[in-house]
């Protein structure tokens, strides 16, 4: 009787280890001293619908480190057309199954560009960093962190995976149905308005349309996406994988028939254990 309440007492320990894990979390503030720039917002954040975080001047992250010493990290930026956040199904809800796998997993709440097109890269730059800073205390491995988005947010993503510093640059990036053009015939409008402005210069369009900043540097890229959306036209990650092969930098790139745009971590996409055990898979692979 006494093992059996002893390997009960185990189990619990185990559990309750296991759920204050997932659950245990770092909200930490990008910039305590001022940020260098500034989108000129003001007034309160605000919610759009039930799930998006609009009015953002103040950039923060959230850390949810994996159990697992010198662990990879991934940094997530959620998408909005850079009007807003689609926090929980493109960004928190997907902390858990990330500490499952032992990834440490950074909840990036970027300043909303509002026209000021270097405010959300500032952002990652600070993201990336404060995380590798902070490696030891988050179980992060340092050569190993990577950048993730979704939509306007994989658009910031593979900004930063091209746009770095020698301490910025990500070890990979995974895009979500990103937009990755600022072309005007093919991006996503909302998301080209809000970031560079309604009249932008052709050299503005071009620095900022990532499928014509990929180099060799440029790290290793997972894609998904669906191939009927038609929100951000899948041109934007074709055209983004070419260039990617162009310059020999590996991607893995997933397009599933169906499925529309915005998805993220949502149970009601058909494809979502596919998805996901594919990308647990290409994390294994470095």
């Amino acid at each position: 009787m006494k093992t059996h309440r002893t390997a009960l007492l185990g189990l619990f320990l185990f559990f309750t280890s296991f759920m204050f894990a997932q659950n245990h979390k770092i909200v930490v503030d990008l910039w305590p001293n001022g940020a260098p720039n500034n989108n000129e917002l003001t007034g309160e954040e605000k919610m759009i619908g039930t799930e998006c975080i609009g009015n953002i001047s103040n950039a923060s992250m959230t850390v949810y480190p994996s159990s697992k010493p010198n662990s990879k990290a991934i940094i997530m930026c959620p998408g909005g057309a850079y009007i807003c956040e689609a926090f929980k199904h493109e960004g928190h809800d997907m902390a858990d199954w990330m500490n499952s796998i032992d990834i440490t997993y950074i909840v990036l709440k970027y300043r909303l560009p509002n026209g000021h097109y270097d405010v959300p890269i500032s952002d990652v730059h600070q993201a990336f960093i404060l995380a590798r800073e902070h490696c030891k205390e988050w179980n992060i491995n340092p050569n190993k962190v990577g950048i993730m988005g979704a939509s306007a947010g994989g658009h910031l993503a593979a900004t930063g995976a091209n746009m770095f510093t020698k301490e910025t640059r990500p070890d990979f990036q995974i895009l979500l149905y990103p937009v990755i053009t600022m072309d005007k015939s093919y991006t996503h409008q909302g998301s080209r308005e809000c970031l560079l402005g309604k009249n932008p210069s052709d050299s503005l369009v071009k620095k900022y349309s990532m499928e014509k900043q990929v180099t060799d540097k440029t790290p290793r890229a997972f894609i998904v996406l669906c191939s009927d959306d038609d929100v951000v036209t899948p041109a934007n990650s074709l055209n983004y994988c070419q260039s990617l092969i162009n310059h020999k930098v590996p991607v893995s790139i997933h397009a599933y028939p169906k499925g529309g745009h915005g998805f993220g971590f949502r149970d009601s996409f058909q494809f979502k254990r596919q998805w996901t055990e594919e990308l647990e898979k290409w994390l294994t692979t470095f």
